[in-house]
């Protein structure tokens, strides 16, 4: 049985929806949040990194930030770009990438707005894939304390059920949408309020009986800060807390995304040493200057010295559990740690990840400034995977999965006080 509950939405006034509407604090630095929200009193993101409007030497985990955030959230709501619902609803929010940002084909899902119980999460109803560092549950414990706020919303994915599937898209075609515009970035984004009682009961009593269990797709740090909010407020009446902001997407329209590294040196090895050890467990094949996107699983591509290569694993260097079998796992076991000396990709400041999103001229662009030395592109996981490693108890390597399109802050945040 998965409990979601419908909840009065804190959100802008239709005509500053675009305005406030801004991408997830934790895919900003402080330095592009100031940017991106320069000009706009309205970007949700003097909330979510309230250090924009603060000094620039700030540190950006201090008190001070989270006081400004809460600041900032009251004076929204006293001019009246944000306001509270009078009753719990759900909101059905839909999410639409163009042509022009696939590469191909566009892509839409439409997901359900609600908040989840604290609860499903302890007794892993929800499920998990990834470990969670501490320093980045602090942060949105403290954000979440002091503003009364969840401002980041959890991505969770379900088995697909058609009744809910057939719900959402008839009230989709006979409701008009509370919000509906693109974004800077070619996003279109659309949402739709549910608030009659007899499709609340029925939305519920679909998930209560059909969906046995959600899993955490993006959120894994907001979803864990949640439950020690409720934790840390225990015995102090705040029902509101024993729940948290999530969106449900059917794994039917997920789509996830390759997840790239990128590795400062060669761990004190020469060129020659460097692809003698890479030999041992990779096929290698020179691609030439074109950006190489592998095409299957267990195949890598590597950019290195201006020049593209293929890497192939050879059987026997992965096993077939569901966390040996993942391409990750394997590029992390036998190369960036046997050969580069990575033992702990959370932690080593020679490793960075960069998005599928952001292209492969990513991956180059950082090669050839001499930042980096060496990139490696992979092969997404799939939503099958994912499911299959949180269904047995294990946890991806970090950085395994990036989803796109994203959610916008902003447009629905749960109140807890």
């Amino acid at each position: 049985m998965t409990l979601i509950v419908p909840f009065k939405a804190l959100r802008p006034e239709a005509q500053y929806a675009r305005q406030v509407a801004s991408r997830p604090y934790d895919v900003l630095n402080s330095k592009e949040a100031r940017l991106e929200a320069q000009g706009n009193p309205n970007s949700f993101l003097h909330i979510t990194k309230a250090e924009i409007d603060l000094p620039e030497d700030v540190d950006v985990h201090s008190q001070t930030v989270y006081e400004k955030a809460k600041q900032n959230l009251d004076a929204f709501i006293q001019r009246e770009v944000l306001f509270r619902e009078n009753k719990p609803c759900f909101y059905i929010y839909q999410l639409v990438m163009p042509e022009q940002l696939t590469g191909g084909k566009a892509r839409s899902q439409t997901g359900l707005v609600s908040v989840s119980s604290v609860d499903d999460y302890e007794n892993n109803i929800i499920k998990k894939h990834e470990f969670t560092r501490p320093d980045k549950e602090l942060d949105r414990i403290n954000h979440i304390k002091t503003t009364g706020a969840q401002t980041g919303n959890v991505f969770l994915a379900y088995r697909n059920v058609n009744e809910l599937d057939d719900l959402i898209e008839k009230w989709k075609a006979e409701k008009s949408p509370i919000y509906n515009f693109v974004a800077d970035d070619g996003i279109s984004h659309t949402i739709w309020v549910v608030s009659e009682d007899k499709s609340i009961n029925a939305i519920s009593s679909i998930f209560a009986e059909k969906v046995n269990c959600t899993y955490i797709a993006d959120g894994h740090h907001r979803a864990a800060s949640a439950a020690k909010v409720r934790q840390a407020l225990n015995g102090t009446s705040k029902e509101e807390a024993d729940y948290f902001l999530t969106t449900l997407f059917p794994a039917n329209q997920l789509h996830i995304m390759d997840y790239n590294r990128l590795v400062a040196d060669l761990n004190g090895l020469t060129s020659e040493e460097f692809f003698n050890k890479l030999g041992e467990n990779f096929e290698i094949s020179a691609v030439g200057k074109e950006a190489y996107a592998p095409q299957k699983l267990h195949e890598f591509g590597m950019y290195y010295e201006g020049n593209w290569y293929k890497l192939s694993a050879k059987p026997g260097s992965y096993t077939e559990d569901p966390i040996g079998v993942l391409d990750v796992t394997i590029l992390q076991k036998n190369l960036l740690d046997k050969i580069l000396g990575i033992k702990d990709p959370r932690t080593d400041t020679r490793i960075d990840f960069v998005g599928g999103i952001r292209g492969l001229g990513e991956l180059e662009k950082r090669v050839r400034s001499g930042e980096m030395k060496i990139a490696f592109s992979l092969y997404p996981v799939s939503i099958h995977q994912l499911f299959d490693i949180a269904d047995s108890g294990n946890v991806m390597p970090p950085k395994s999965t990036w989803f796109e399109p994203k959610l916008r802050d902003g447009l629905l945040t749960h109140l807890i006080y």
